[in-house]
């Protein structure tokens, strides 16, 4: 594996607002270079849906001196909507690739469940439960197959005009993608959990055999017991209000950081030697799923939401800074740790193994 490297949200859209606020290019700044010199990170992927983050982002990732996959992460939007969305940040990724970052440029990321017209359903919420549902989706899939190409075979067309670097897809297995016209294959879907453990091999081949260079562009787990086998449906222990902000747990849950960081570790060990180029864990920080501290705040277990999150680092009330890195909103977890034991090791030669 070439490129060990971890998700990146500069703000997932949704009801009005977006998964990272406030978006602060100097916090972006510091983060990136701790990326870069904490995690021993190769590279950072990207993602979220406001152009102008993206992009920035991105160049405060190339001055720190990582690589960049460049992946818009939009939700809400039309098909022309999201290939203009496409097209414009291509061009950006370029400019930033001619001024001599290595730039790898994805052409969206799952758009059969955040844009409109790809699966049956008028919201997010719609798509899912048709995914959901193993009846209607064997029902939707020659059509979603159908219309997904034709859309991506569009993207890369308008991509290519503006960008010369090398372009993927970050995919879902069901969107039944044709790797044909791009330079690289990607998943979103590199989660095992108790229901796919003995398919996570099967998986990495099938990843691995179209003659590409492959990625796991997201995997991870909650900082939570059991969190590993539920893996990418965490999210699922929170209940949300119609602001897009987590309200309540929908069942207890029992803070284990050392089950996230485990996960993450285990499951480069396995990478390492599958033939897949680079992996990407999901992810650096959840902004909207802050950290209650119960010792500041007794009782306030039922708001630790970052139980639910993902992130490696767990982000701390507003108006408050962590003492590992002084003045950023946030305190590394267990599995930031272990990441940067990993990445030390890799860095050095020695990569623990499965």
């Amino acid at each position: 594996m070439r490129t060990f490297g971890i998700n990146f949200d500069t703000g997932f859209t949704s009801a009005g607002t977006t998964t990272r606020e406030p978006f602060d290019p100097a916090t972006v700044r510091r983060e990136m270079e701790i990326i870069r010199d904490g995690l021993r990170c190769d590279a950072v992927r990207v993602t979220g849906g406001d152009r102008d983050r993206l992009e920035t982002a991105a160049r405060l990732a190339a001055e720190a001196g990582l690589a960049v996959w460049y992946c818009p992460f939009t939700n809400g939007l039309t098909q022309e909507e999201l290939l203009g969305f496409l097209t414009d940040s291509a061009g950006r990724a370029e400019k930033l690739r001619r001024d001599g970052a290595e730039v790898v440029f994805l052409t969206g990321s799952e758009i059969s469940l955040f844009t409109d017209g790809f699966l049956p359903g008028d919201t997010m919420a719609d798509r899912v439960a048709v995914v959901s549902d193993p009846q209607r989706l064997r029902a939707a899939l020659p059509a979603l197959h159908a219309r997904v190409n034709t859309f991506l075979g569009t993207a890369i067309t308008a991509v290519r005009a503006e960008f010369g670097g090398r372009i993927g897809y970050a995919s879902l297995p069901f969107e039944g993608v044709d790797w044909t016209p791009f330079d690289l294959v990607a998943t979103d879907a590199g989660y095992r959990d108790a229901g796919n453990a003995g398919q996570l091999a099967d998986g990495l081949r099938a990843l691995t055999s179209h003659g590409k260079p492959a990625a796991v562009t997201e995997f991870g787990c909650a900082p939570i017991r059991g969190g590993a086998g539920i893996a990418s449906r965490a999210d699922a222990v929170v209940e949300w209000d119609d602001r897009a902000r987590p309200a309540r747990f929908t069942r207890p849950v029992i803070r284990d950081e050392q089950e996230q960081a485990g996960y993450v570790t285990e499951l480069l060990g396995l990478f390492e030697d599958s033939g897949i180029e680079a992996a990407f864990v999901y992810t650096f920080a959840r902004y909207d799923l802050p950290h209650a501290d119960t010792e500041i705040a007794p009782g306030a277990e039922d708001r630790d939401f970052d139980k639910a999150s993902f992130g490696v680092v767990k982000v701390l009330a507003e108006g408050r800074t962590g003492s590992a890195y002084p003045g950023l909103p946030w305190e590394p977890k267990a599995a930031f740790h272990a990441l940067a034991e990993y990445g030390r090791d890799r860095a050095e030669g020695t990569p623990p193994t499965p």
